[in-house]
């Protein structure tokens, strides 16, 4: 083969080499670019991707943070409701309250069954529900000592009131066999209510009794608060 056969034969293998990687690289170029395009409308396209929302606005954030009025569900043992994120809502009733002096109405009734007993009632004429804790003080003009409380006749659970609601207290006079001692006729009777700790509180209530007043010896003795007056006189 002569020389300058050769020489031709590779000058076109050359440039044969030279084209086909020429298409190589142009085709790669193209493929990267279009996938850049492609990414790009994508995002441009989804109005919910934080890629979509310029570095440094807030827009997305304050969106957020204006939908206060949005509702929750708050849960509760044995229930749920649903209130106004943000919202404290209105304050209705704030619960239960102790009964006192201010919030009831003490009167006292003779009966004839059982024979020289008492009965006591107290009405809650306060607006909200109230707990009678514990037992009245029984405070009778001349007595010396506050009577002592059957411990027969505590209940299970505190006497609860709701407006309008009374309790009962039972209250011995004296001795259905004239056994009992130092009796007298009392005309005047104070009530005093305890708090939650059990302590009496204040100096009572006045609570009218019958004009002739009533006898009362060393048997006197009082009951827990009840809901039942006949429980209360058993």
């Amino acid at each position: 083969m002569s020389d300058t056969v050769f020489r031709r034969r590779t000058a076109l293998l050359t440039a044969g080499f030279a084209a086909a990687a020429s298409l190589a690289l142009t085709a790669c170029g193209t493929g990267q670019d279009t996938g850049a395009r492609s990414t790009s409308t994508a995002v441009a396209d989804s109005g919910n991707s934080s890629a979509a929302t310029p570095k440094g606005n807030t827009g997305g954030t304050e969106a957020a943070a204006s939908g206060t009025d949005s509702a929750v569900t708050v849960s509760k043992p044995g229930r749920s409701s649903t209130a106004s994120k943000g919202s404290t809502g209105s304050k209705g009733s704030s619960g239960a309250v102790t009964c006192t002096v201010a919030n009831t109405k003490v009167t006292a009734q003779t009966v004839t069954r059982p024979l020289n007993h008492l009965l006591l009632a107290v009405k809650n004429t306060g607006s909200k529900t109230c707990y009678l804790y514990g037992y009245p003080a029984i405070d009778f003009q001349d007595a010396q000592a506050l009577p002592p409380v059957d411990k027969d006749t505590q209940p299970q659970a505190v006497t609860t009131l709701r407006p309008g609601q009374s309790g009962y207290a039972g209250v011995l006079l004296s001795a259905a066999d004239g056994s009992g001692s130092g009796g007298y006729t009392a005309k005047t009777l104070k009530v005093i209510f305890q708090n939650r700790a059990l302590d009496f509180v204040g100096s009572g209530v006045e609570v009218p009794l019958p004009a002739k007043g009533v006898w009362i010896d060393g048997s006197l003795t009082t009951t827990y608060w009840l809901t039942d007056p006949a429980d209360a006189l058993d």
